[in-house]
């Protein structure tokens, strides 16, 4: 039976496969996947940011390669950053809670 992180490691990969294969190439987001991605299983991010351009500018930073579209790797470095700024907001949390 996976563990927890075993699953959630499946979950992201999975994630990732079902928005890659809508269009052409199936193991890379084009700028449409990644905007249906975000908007659909990151959405809350989404609704905190007041710029509409910020997955245009996302893109830009996550695309290393400069080939237009976000592979796995480059994907995994939004979740990583994103999972850092969620641990920072929890740890805050956890210092206002024992005051």
């Amino acid at each position: 039976m996976p563990s927890e992180l075993e699953r959630a490691m499946e979950s992201l990969i999975m994630v990732f496969h079902r928005y890659a294969s809508k269009e052409g190439n199936s193991t890379s987001l084009s700028c449409r996947e990644l905007k249906d991605l975000m908007a659909n299983e990151l959405s809350g991010f989404l609704k905190s940011q007041k710029d509409p351009a910020a997955v245009e500018r996302i893109m830009k930073d996550l695309d290393s390669n400069g080939d237009g579209e976000v592979n796995f790797e480059e994907f995994v470095s939004l979740v990583v950053g994103l999972s850092i700024a969620c641990e920072q907001c929890y740890q805050l949390h956890l210092k206002k809670g024992k005051k």
